[in-house]
């Protein structure tokens, strides 16, 4: 079974707040006697579900043309976390046995909102839990949360420790009604150069 976990993107797709939002310029149409329909398309690199780059907070990071592809594809486990606002910490998921995970994928109430609806709060990465994941040998760390440190961060304490341990992440996902277990995922960044993150078409498969 496949759970499409990617949120869909359209013009009223909510973005961070400045950001460029998604748009569709036609270039050539059929209907005026072109041979194909051809559109050019404007919108910033965060939309929807995506992967950072290490170059969206480090000067000398690596964009998303060379970000290490073997940490989106793989075993994963989804849990569900009751936080809804502030730091996430280890305590938080003593629910589960986090041990033997390569992936982890957290799902909060901000699953719940619709692609064009914007948390007023969110869950969020602590440095303690990423350092924690990193001793588990964990690769990825992917949220429903449109960051994965706190809205009014600007030292983003939580970004620079996920790549201090090596660590990718993904924002943005969208769990609602996918049961927590482990699961294969597939969310390749595009091989964009020079950029600071890359949509991704993001899916679960279930191991049966």
């Amino acid at each position: 079974m496949i759970y499409d976990i990617t949120r869909t993107v359209a013009a009223d797709t909510h973005v961070w707040p400045g950001d460029t939002n998604y748009s569709l310029e036609p270039v050539m149409k059929i209907v005026d006697g072109a041979s194909v329909n051809l559109m050019t398309m404007t919108t910033t690199c965060h939309i929807g579900t995506h992967a950072d780059a290490y170059y969206h907070y480090d000067d000398d990071g690596d964009f998303p043309s060379t970000m290490p592809l073997e940490h989106y594809l793989g075993r994963c486990r989804v849990v569900t976390v009751t936080k809804r606002d502030g730091a996430l910490l280890p305590d938080d998921f003593a629910h589960v046995d986090l041990t033997g995970g390569e992936r982890l994928l957290i799902h909060s109430h901000v699953s719940d909102l619709a692609d064009t609806q914007w948390a007023e709060t969110i869950p969020y990465l602590s440095v303690e839990l990423i350092s924690y994941l990193a001793k588990l040998d964990y690769k990825l760390i992917g949220l429903d949360s449109p960051s994965v440190d706190a809205f009014d961060s600007k030292a983003l304490p939580s970004h620079h420790a996920l790549r201090q341990h090596g660590l990718v992440n993904l924002e943005h996902l969208l769990l609602r009604d996918v049961p927590d277990g482990d699961y294969e995922l597939i969310a390749l960044p595009l091989k964009l150069d020079k950029a600071c993150g890359s949509p991704v078409r993001a899916i679960l498969r279930t191991l049966d």
